[in-house]
């Protein structure tokens, strides 16, 4: 694998409850980041601006108590903002959107457009506590998915009971965290090898 080639994106977590996000656009897409973003944080702190919105759109931020603004997109409306995602089907707004948000250093998502990204939205596992986020580097959304799909069958859905059972166990080791670290990773070695051995 040739260096250029290689991911180097880095993976964060964003709280999106503490963040203010806005959706440009109100068609398909639209929709489609909006459920994506509810589905993993329902918390999330949204505004959507469009001059029209699709029925099921409307009724999905709605439901969320999405804030829905119907005008055309102003820089104005990036005033709070921490993360926007352009979704509209005429590119020179998207392209609008992208540079207002370079100038007022917003992270910026232009749907489809991986030049005009500062971020991607990949796919996403969820089991209780714990999260993965997988990216192909806005090559492939397909073969996030289908990685997606792999991940939700292979992890167990009582993955919470080992992720409580570790942590009660972790506040009872002694020693400074590098050797709380090693103890974990020494008791936590096991679990794979008896998954290679279940098979």
């Amino acid at each position: 694998m040739n260096e250029e080639e290689r991911n180097n994106l880095y993976p964060v977590f964003f709280k999106t409850d503490n963040l203010e996000t806005l959706i440009v656009g109100g068609g398909n897409v639209a929709e489609e980041k909006l459920t994506f973003l509810l589905k993993s944080s329902p918390d999330s702190r949204v505004t959507m601006v469009s001059p029209m919105y699709r029925e099921a759109t409307e009724a999905l931020a709605q439901k969320f108590g999405i804030e829905m603004i119907k005008k055309r997109y102003h820089k104005r409306f990036l005033e709070g903002k921490h993360i926007v995602i352009a979704t509209t089907d005429i590119p020179e707004v998207n392209l609008q959107v992208y540079q207002d948000c370079r100038e007022q250093s917003k992270l910026v998502n232009v749907a489809d457009n991986p030049p005009y990204c500062d971020f991607y939205m990949g796919g996403i596992v969820t089991k209780g506590n714990v999260k993965v986020a997988i990216s192909t580097n806005g090559k492939s959304p397909t073969t996030a998915k289908r990685l997606r799909q792999f991940f939700e069958e292979v992890i167990p859905e009582n993955i919470d009971d080992l992720v409580n059972n570790l942590n009660e166990y972790r506040k009872t080791i002694k020693g400074d965290f590098e050797e709380k670290v090693e103890t974990l990773n020494e008791f936590t070695k096991g679990l794979i090898g008896k998954k290679e051995v279940e098979k």
